[in-house]
C-alpha cells in the first residue's frame, strides 16, 4: 500500500502556513486519532453496503470485503485528513469501478488551500496510451526540458507504470480509463502530488526533439508570492486538453458558413439559471433550421453530465424515433435511515426516495417513470440533417444517455475517443455527499443503477465513437483541436 511521503506533507505544511493566512482556524496539520479514522472508514463501509445500488456490479463482495479489510488494517497509526484520504479513501472508491462514488477533502481544507500554491511535480503533460508528452513548465527558467518533448519515465518508473499506478485511485465506470488520462493530462502535478508526494528532485527520462534519449534531474517547483498567482492560472491555459473560449463557458452556438454547419458546444448538462440550457437548446434548432443549415457538431467532450431531463431535451431535436432513458432504474432501499444525518440534503432526498420509488417483487425500489415513460421527440424545429457528435473521456452520465439514444441512426455519426459514462449503464440520478464526521471528508453517494434504454451487455466499457480520432504528438505540438478539424474535413468531403 502506497503511504505518501512525509516530504509531501512538511511542504505543504511550509508552504500553507507561510502564505498569508485567511483561514487560520484550519489546521492541515492536524492528525487524527486511529480510532477517529476507523469510525470514518467504518462509517462509510456500512452506508455503502446498505445503500450502494451497484457496490458489487464490477467488483465481487469476496473481493469488496477484501479490500474493506486490507484497507481498514492500513488505519494503524494517526494520519493528517490528507494522509486518510488519499491513502485509504481513494483506493476504496476505486475499487467499485463507479465514476460518480468519488471523495473529496473536507470543505475546510478546499477553503483553506483556495489561494495558496502548494510545491509540486514541475510539468505539464499530455498522456494517451504510452505516451506522455511535455505541454507546460511550472519553473520557466528551466530551458532543458521543453513542450513536445516524450517522457518515459520519472524517478524510474515507467509511463506505463506510473499511469496503472496513478489510476488505481481514480474512480471511473467500469474499466474505461480515457477519463483518466484527461484528469491526469489536465492537472498531473496535482495527482503525481497526492499519490506520489514531493521529491526534491526529479529524474526525467526524454526523448528530445532529434529523437535522442537524455535523462535530466529537474527541481521540484517552489512557488513564490509571484509564481503561485501565476500557477492559478496555468491549469486554464494548459493546450494539453480540448479548451475553447465561449460567450459562455457552458455552452455556444456558432455556424461556419465555409461548410455550413452549426456547431453546438454542451459543456455541460447541469441545469441553474446562469446555464440557461432549455432556452439555448431550443432557440439553437430554431436559428439552424430557419438558416437551413444541413450540418450539425454537438461538441460533447467536456459534458460531464447533469440534468437527464435537458440531455432527454437534445435528444428530442436528434432522435428520429420516440425513446425511453432507462431499461432499469432503482435504487436499494427509499430512504436514508439509519445514516440520514451524514448525507447531505437528507430530508429532500429521503422524499424523492420515498415518493418517486416502489419496491417490487426483486426487492429494490424502481424509479418507474424512467423505466415506463417514453420521450416525444420534437415536431417543431426537429434536426434531420447530418449530425457529428463529438466525444471524450469526460463524456460522462447524461451526456452518455443521449450519445446511446442516438447511436446508430442513419444520420448520426459519432466521433472521437471512448467516453468516460458507461455504454451498459451507471449510477446517479440522486448523488448526495457522504461527510464523515471526523475527519470531514466528502465521497459521494449515487443513489439508483441505471441500465441504459436497449442496452448493450455489460463490458466495462465506455460508449464507443463510431470514428476513433486519437491525439498524436504532432497535434499536441501544434496544439491543434484534431478532433474538431477532422470532423469539419468529412463535411466538406461530403459536401
Amino acid at each position: 500500500m502506497r503511504v505518501l511521503s512525509l516530504i509531501l506533507y512538511s511542504f505543504i505544511i511550509i508552504s500553507i502556513v507561510s502564505c498569508a493566512g485567511s483561514y487560520s482556524t484550519y489546521n492541515p496539520n492536524k492528525k487524527f486519532s486511529a480510532q477517529k479514522l476507523k469510525e470514518d472508514f467504518v462509517l462509510l463501509k456500512n452506508i455503502l453496503e446498505e445503500k450502494h445500488p451497484s457496490l458489487y456490479w464490477y467488483t465481487s463482495r469476496d473481493s469488496m470485503n477484501y479490500f474493506f479489510d486490507s484497507l481498514q488494517n492500513e488505519i494503524a497509526d494517526s494520519m493528517t485528513e490528507l494522509q486518510f484520504g488519499w491513502t485509504i479513501i481513494a483506493p476504496l472508491t476505486e475499487k467499485i469501478h463507479c465514476g460518480h462514488t468519488t471523495m473529496e477533502l473536507s470543505k475546510n481544507w478546499t477553503k483553506y488551500t483556495k489561494s495558496k500554491s502548494i510545491p509540486s511535480f514541475p510539468l505539464y503533460v499530455k498522456i494517451w496510451g504510452d505516451t506522455m508528452l511535455v505541454t507546460g513548465n511550472l519553473n520557466k527558467k528551466d530551458s532543458v526540458i521543453k513542450r513536445g518533448y516524450r517522457i518515459t519515465a520519472i524517478n524510474h518508473v515507467s509511463v506505463k507504470e506510473l499511469t496503472k499506478k496513478m489510476f488505481s485511485y481514480m474512480p471511473v465506470d467500469g474499466y474505461s480509463q480515457t477519463y483518466n488520462y484527461i484528469r491526469l493530462s489536465t492537472n498531473f502535478p496535482y495527482y503525481h502530488r497526492n499519490i506520489f508526494g514531493i521529491y526534491k528532485n526529479y529524474r526525467i527520462a526524454y526523448i528530445d526533439s532529434l529523437g535522442n534519449n537524455k535523462t535530466a534531474l529537474l527541481p521540484m517547483w517552489v512557488p513564490d508570492s509571484i509564481e503561485a498567482k501565476r500557477s492559478k492560472n496555468e491549469l486554464s491555459k494548459n493546450p494539453s486538453v480540448k479548451t475553447q473560449k465561449l460567450p459562455n463557458k457552458y455552452r455556444s452556438l456558432t455556424i461556419d458558413s465555409s461548410i455550413r454547419t452549426g456547431i453546438i458546444t454542451l459543456n455541460t448538462f447541469a441545469g441553474g439559471i446562469k446555464k440557461q440550457l432549455r432556452p439555448f437548446i431550443k432557440k439553437s434548432f430554431r436559428k439552424l433550421r430557419k438558416e437551413n443549415i444541413p450540418n450539425c457538431i454537438i461538441d460533447l467532450r467536456a459534458n460531464g453530465g447533469g440534468s437527464i431531463g435537458i440531455s432527454s431535451l437534445l435528444t428530442k431535436y436528434i432522435s428520429n424515433k420516440n425513446f425511453k432513458v432507462a431499461d432499469t432504474a432503482y435504487a436499494t432501499s427509499n430512504k436514508l435511515c439509519p445514516y440520514s444525518k451524514y448525507i447531505q440534503h437528507d430530508f429532500l432526498t429521503n422524499m424523492m426516495l420515498l415518493f418517486s420509488t416502489k419496491k417490487k417483487e426483486d426487492g429494490l425500489y424502481h424509479f418507474g417513470f424512467y423505466e415506463r415513460h417514453f420521450f416525444k421527440i420534437k415536431k417543431r424545429n426537429h434536426y434531420n440533417g447530418k449530425v457529428y457528435v463529438i466525444i471524450g473521456g469526460p463524456t460522462f452520465s447524461a451526456s452518455t444517455l443521449f450519445c446511446n439514444t442516438i447511436k446508430g441512426q442513419e444520420n448520426v455519426i459519432i466521433a472521437g475517443e471512448e467516453a468516460g459514462g458507461g455504454w451498459h449503464g451507471n449510477n446517479g440520478i440522486l448523488i448526495p455527499d457522504i461527510k464523515l464526521p471526523n475527519t470531514k471528508i466528502k465521497v459521494r453517494l449515487p443513489l439508483f443503477r441505471l441500465v441504459q434504454f436497449q442496452h448493450t451487455p455489460k463490458t466495462g466499457r465506455g460508449l464507443m465513437p463510431d470514428i476513433y480520432i486519437s491525439p498524436t504528438t504532432e497535434s499536441v505540438k501544434k496544439m491543434e483541436d484534431r478532433k474538431m478539424m477532422l470532423v469539419k474535413k468529412m463535411i466538406q468531403e461530403r459536401n
